[in-house]
């Protein structure tokens, strides 16, 4: 069936927003494992500009003072406002954190691996403003559609104002897991917006499978656990990197605690939960669920593979990022196949209800 024009053009718009997330995440993980998440040390400008220096000339002789001292009164507004409203723990992590009151020495190839970083950001703020737009036809046709886009779109400002958190906490732990917790939440809404607004498509139906259901689910839960599992552990591997002055690598593996070692364990759990999903649905009659059950599996196998490396050849630098990338593209996949199951199933029930001819 050819789709209207509205509706390929959100689909389009859609699909490219979802791939600029994942690119967005790409180079955030490149971004942390160069250890460039501070080179800039303001937001939304850098070092005070829109155009990031090149060189330390031409930077005040204490630009530290000036951009800590910024940071630190920032943070004491951040802190006031999270005691109030009971958050009391987080605001003083905000200060116990070991790098609050340290300013990063100006490195140009990192200021400009951060700024490269934020421009990304800044369209994926136009693609889903676009989403938005392309979403007007829906709010007659299907008004979750168009809610789903205007909550990306605005799930997307806050994602923003986190990240001005980020820098100005100096990659505090928990407001790198919120930031990261809520780019998989929007890229899930975008997800189910591009599938939803394809209704119109031909889509063989699907019996719905005992359980199948809440095994989707629980795979999707677990790995979203396990991602903000991994940004704790590499929060741990910058506390040894920091304090080894980021030599000797090959001995950062020893001095990780126990959540580096649930993280690898834990792993196997989810390398069998995930096969026993991906088995299921390819022994459905769905080609789109068959071609999920084999992308679940080979991403889920690359996963694995960038675990490995990292974990026995001294945390390279080039797969961190890969590693991270692979992981939110799973829970993509995977709730991407939780969405087209859904669809399918309910469209047996559909098929069953008699029609009444006139």
């Amino acid at each position: 069936m050819n789709l209207p024009a509205y509706s390929r053009r959100f689909r389009v718009v859609g699909i490219l927003t979802v791939v600029a997330v994942y690119l967005l995440i790409l180079v955030g993980g490149i971004v942390r494992s160069t250890g460039s998440g501070m080179g800039c040390p303001d937001w939304p400008k850098c070092f005070g500009s829109w155009v990031p220096p090149t060189h330390i000339s031409q930077l005040p002789a204490n630009y530290k003072e000036v951009y800590t001292a910024q940071r630190v009164a920032k943070n004491k507004k951040l802190a006031a406002t999270l005691e109030r409203l009971g958050f009391r723990q987080v605001a003083s992590d905000i200060f116990a954190h070991p790098t609050q009151y340290l300013e990063t020495d100006f490195n140009p190839t990192k200021t400009w691996i951060e700024y490269v970083n934020r421009l990304l950001g800044a369209l994926i703020g136009v693609l889903v403003f676009l989403t938005v737009l392309f979403a007007g036809p829906y709010w007659r046709r299907d008004r979750v559609v168009f809610w789903l886009a205007l909550g990306s779109f605005l799930l997307t400002g806050v994602q923003g104002w986190l990240g001005s958190l980020v820098v100005s906490t100096n990659l505090l732990p928990i407001m790198v897991t919120i930031h990261m917790g809520l780019a998989l939440l929007i890229v899930a809404m975008l997800i189910y917006a591009v599938n939803r607004s394809q209704q119109e498509t031909s889509t063989a139906p699907v019996a719905l499978e005992p359980g199948l259901t809440g095994w989707l689910w629980l795979t999707i839960l677990l790995t979203f656990g396990q991602i903000v599992l991994g940004t704790q552990v590499r929060e741990q591997i910058d506390i040894v990197a920091f304090a080894a002055q980021y030599l000797g690598r090959e001995n950062w593996v020893e001095q990780l605690g126990g959540a580096f070692r649930f993280h690898r364990t834990f792993s196997a759990v989810l390398l069998l939960l995930n096969v026993y999903v991906a088995f299921r649905l390819y022994a459905l009659p769905s080609r789109p669920l068959q071609r999920a059950a084999v992308a679940i599996v080979g991403v889920l196998a690359a996963e694995i593979v960038a675990g490995i490396v990292l974990a026995y050849f001294a945390f390279p630098a080039s797969v961190q990022p890969v590693h991270l990338t692979l992981a939110t593209v799973l829970f993509g996949v995977q709730f991407l196949a939780l969405v087209v199951y859904r669809r399918a199933t309910k469209l047996v029930g559909q098929a069953a209800i008699p029609r009444v001819v006139a």
